[in-house]
């Protein structure tokens, strides 16, 4: 086996972690965004007020929305990466990588990872 072809295998193990780990943290801002609007409703409905009730299940259903929208581009990244989509899906993952961030700590290191691996596929002649 030659040091280029263990490089590329290499790297395709890290894609591979790297996708499901993008798959992992969508599946993880889903369920935050249904905690929050289960957990918003909630205070709402023991108020017993009905606008309380209508007013917080509107505010549960908007953070719901913006976490499904947090979600959706790292589940994209996650199945690409998985299923070998293409260069643009290493692009993607940086930018969502940028985004990430902020999302102390998972996000952080999940950004960390993404900018390493974009970053030896780029410096890699074999996988470009």
């Amino acid at each position: 086996m030659s040091h280029d072809s263990e490089t590329e295998e290499t790297l395709g193990k890290h894609v591979r972690i790297l996708g499901w780990l993008h798959i992992v943290l969508g599946i993880i801002d889903l369920l935050l965004g249904m905690v929050a609007f289960g957990v918003l409703s909630g205070f709402g409905a023991i108020s017993g007020d009905p606008t309380a009730f209508g007013v917080m299940s509107l505010i549960g259903g908007f953070a719901g929305a913006m976490m499904l929208l947090m979600a959706l581009p790292n589940l994209i990244v996650g199945f690409g990466l998985l299923k070998n989509w293409g260069g643009w899906v290493i692009v993607l993952a940086v930018i969502l990588g940028v985004i990430n961030l902020m999302n102390v700590p998972i996000g952080t290191a999940i950004a960390l990872y993404t900018f390493w691996i974009a970053w030896k596929l780029y410096n890699t002649p074999a996988i470009t």
